[in-house]
């Protein structure tokens, strides 16, 4: 009768703590709980006890004081796991129970009756001690009840709601939870649920924990395919407002897998699908795919409609899914979206609706136009696009509400369609295809480009804000790509684009460091110049003509290290037009300053940055190496291939020496006004700058020669010889700029002579006035002195 006694006396516990267990006895409840479950294995009697003891958890803890939570903690927590491995107690009954427990932490109810001395502990105690083990052992104790559907749910259902802590989402994903979650998605369940509570775990490993480790557990064919037929079962055969929504949270969580590469999502058909589906109202061609699937027009399949265009645009990244997206005609699906807006907004969708897909299709449409280059010109892709953009600076009565993310700045105009509509030119020029650069022009866009830029430009100066700048800056990226190394081009820029650019160069500084992108729009404008005016002498004429030498020496004088190199360059450029020396010798900055005098000091500068050596005067302190930079001196020697330029040859494309010392063989080093001796102890140096710049290439191959080998004795002499010249050069530098120094301080000293005779001749002018200013005194009181 053993049996019978344990029973009642188990029976006896229940009733005992049928208001809730008391902290300090929750570790001997498990240890009863433990001896329970052993013994279900011979006598099916103790399912009920065990069952009552496991419901005692579900009920509010005691404690009796308000340390008794943290003393008791590990005990508490290593109780609540427990719960988790008595899932391995093969009794529906049990596993069941243990669940509705677990759900019970998150809906506590206080008893009708407390215990008598204690108080229940805080809310959240249970919550918090729930962390430590359970969540891994329930997701284990899926493949316990994989058959077993009413258990699979309330298993489900109590990790949906332990997924709401990042530290129990940390754990599921540890026991690969969303791989196992994912392959369950498509078992029979008449109820829903199973997908639902699955899909809104995986939504919250998501969120609590690192996506990647989340996605790489749903990266294989398994998964994609399961995810890829509840999917479509959802799309097919769900009618109701929740099973919409849930289709669309799959959607979501599919586009997070199509962000990686390696998920297999064109193997399993799943891109296909969604490319299909993306197109489908757009293309109006029927598809065994998404048969039975009908367009509701209602705000689920509008959100749906808008994740689908973002996932085309996360696919056409991927080259592999190139051939997908061309023979499912999203290239003519979105291109359906480049027209003029309607005031009623289309059929289906309002005008609102409508404006937000129309910028969406646009935006992706910049990101697909690149891949699908041959099917973007098949589709008179750019007439579409210069037409809409004609349309976009029209007079049209037409107003953006400019609700959406990408009709920022959009409310009451156009500009959020300009905006997107150039985004996808400035794209697909950018791959510089001779097929599409000729396409265009041969459509006239740039004449409509410079129209637009003047239009923008005009509305810049009511109101200035990012998107008019990231407009004017994507125009003048267009025109340099258009125009580049095309004279012909270059020449139908310069009858209006010469005017249109100069008011960029008169941009007010202080602008540049306003942050709204006026710094972007100016380089950008600056690389125009450079691709669109020079390498055309009518081009070049007309900006020299309208000052623009003037205005770019101004820019010069700004010392921006930004802007310093591509000025330079573009200077070094137009140098080659004899009117641009006449320019620079004519121009005159602050202080009456002179283009020789600045690009000095820019030298100067560049060298301090640089890290040259230089005494304070500024001669030379190295004549074996006079320019060297403090980087080329911590360079070890690496033997390098002919075909890789050293560092001596790429500091010439890095720093602004070179171009400083090519604009001065221009300018001539010779009758040059406004410098002082220090400006011509520099300029020195500038002007055996390529000699120096000779010298520093010979050493280097020096090291490199006596690194590799032992060089024979001629050229061991040749080299000697060789670097003799480059330190003879150094020296005889440094004996001019000695000389410069020493006539400077004759001059000085003559000029402090001069000085002082004068003070000189002062004093003595001034002794001869006191003396006859004494005699007519002496005149005038003595009369015998008079007389």
């Amino acid at each position: 009768d053993l049996e019978k006694e344990q029973l009642k006396t188990l029976k006896k516990v229940v009733k005992h703590f049928e208001n809730g267990l008391p902290l300090k006895n929750v570790a001997q409840i498990t240890k009863i709980l433990n001896l329970c479950a052993e013994k279900m294995n011979e006598q099916e009697a103790f399912t009920e006890p065990l069952c009552e003891l496991i419901k005692l958890f579900g009920l509010p803890f005691h404690k009796k004081k308000s340390s008794d939570e943290q003393n008791y903690a590990v005990d508490v927590s290593q109780s609540i796991a427990q719960l988790g491995y008595l899932m391995r107690v093969p009794s529906s009954q049990v596993k069941i129970q243990i669940c509705k427990s677990i759900v019970s932490f998150y809906n506590m109810e206080l008893p009708g009756k407390l215990l008598s001395g204690y108080q229940p502990t805080s809310a959240k105690y249970k919550i918090q001690m729930a962390e430590e083990g359970l969540a891994e052992a329930l997701v284990l104790s899926l493949a316990l009840v994989e058959h077993q559907l009413l258990e699979k749910l309330w298993v489900l259902k109590a990790l949906q709601h332990l997924s709401t802590s990042a530290k129990n989402c940390r754990e599921m994903v540890k026991a690969q939870a969303a791989s196992r979650l994912c392959l369950y998605l498509n078992d029979a369940d008449p109820s829903g649920q199973l997908v639902f509570r699955s899909s809104d775990i995986l939504w919250n490993l998501l969120e609590n924990t690192s996506k990647e480790d989340v996605v790489n557990q749903l990266r294989s064919l398994e998964c994609v395919q399961a995810l890829k037929e509840v999917f479509l079962d959802l799309l097919t055969r769900g009618f109701r407002h929740c099973d919409h929504q849930l289709r669309n949270d799959l959607l979501v969580i599919a586009t997070l897998l199509a962000e990686n590469p390696a998920v297999p999502m064109i193997e399993s058909g799943f891109a296909e699908l969604l490319i299909v589906l993306a197109t489908f109202t757009e293309v109006k061609l029927a598809n065994p795919l998404v048969k039975g699937f009908k367009f509701t027009y209602s705000y689920e399949d509008f959100e749906m409609k808008k994740l689908l265009f973002n996932l085309i645009g996360i696919l056409s990244k991927d080259p592999s899914a190139a051939q997908l997206l061309s023979e499912n005609h999203v290239m003519p699906a979105l291109l359906y979206y480049v027209k003029r807006n309607q005031k009623l907004g289309f059929p289906g969708w309002s005008a609102a609706q409508y404006e937000e897909l129309q910028l969406h299709a646009i935006a992706v449409l910049a990101s697909v136009a690149p891949v699908l280059v041959d099917k973007y010109l098949s589709c008179q892709a750019n007439a579409l696009l210069l037409v809409f953009l004609e349309w976009c600076i029209g007079q049209d009565p037409f107003f953006g509400r400019g609700h959406s993310f990408r009709g920022t700045g959009g409310r009451g105009n156009k500009l959020a369609q300009m905006r997107y509509s150039l985004r996808v030119l400035r794209s697909v020029v950018a791959i510089y295809d001779d097929a599409v650069s000729i396409n265009l022009c041969d459509q006239g866009a740039i004449n409509q480009l410079l129209d637009i830029l003047k239009y923008a430009a005009d509305k810049s100066k009511e109101k200035e804000d990012t998107i008019l700048l990231e407009i004017q800056a994507d125009i003048l990226f267009i025109l340099s790509v258009l125009c580049e190394n095309d004279v012909h081009r270059k020449e139908l820029f310069s009858s209006e684009g010469t005017g249109v650019l100069i008011p960029f160069f008169k941009m007010d500084p202080k602008k540049l460091y306003s942050g709204l992108g006026h710094s972007c729009l100016l380089l950008s404008a600056l690389d125009c110049l450079w691709s669109c005016v020079i390498g055309c002498y009518i081009a070049e004429d007309s900006f020299i003509e309208k000052q623009g030498i003037f205005l770019l020496l101004d820019l010069l004088a700004l010392k921006e290290k930004n802007l310093c190199n591509i000025i330079l360059g573009i200077l070094v450029e137009f140098s080659d037009n004899p009117k641009t020396t006449l320019h620079m010798s004519i121009w005159r900055g602050k202080k009456d300053q002179t283009a020789a005098n600045l690009l000095i000091q820019l030298w100067r500068e560049e060298e301090l940055d640089l890290g040259v050596r230089r005494h304070e005067d500024g001669r030379i302190v190295d004549t074996k190496r006079p320019i060297v930079t403090s980087f080329q001196k911590q360079q070890k020697v690496i033997p390098l291939p002919a075909s890789c330029p050293s560092f001596a040859i790429m500091e010439i494309s890095e720093s602004i020496r070179a171009k400083v010392y090519s604009l001065f063989c221009r300018l001539g080093f010779e009758n040059l006004p406004g410098l002082s001796t220090k400006d011509f102890v520099t300029l020195a140096i500038i002007q055996r700058y390529i000699d120096f710049k000779i010298g520093e290439v010979w050493s280097e191959i020096c090291a490199e020669v006596k690194e590799e080998f032992r060089p024979v004795s001629s050229d061991e002499r040749t080299l000697k010889i060789i670097s003799k010249v480059s330190e003879n050069t150094g020296r005889t530098v440094v004996a001019l700029q000695n000389e410069v120094l020493q006539r400077q301080l004759r001059h000085k000293i003559q000029e402090e002579k001069k000085t002082y005779k004068e003070i000189q001749a002062t004093f003595t002018q001034r002794e001869l006035i006191n003396k006859s200013w004494e005699n007519f005194l002496t005149r005038t009181s003595n009369y015998e002195a008079l007389k």
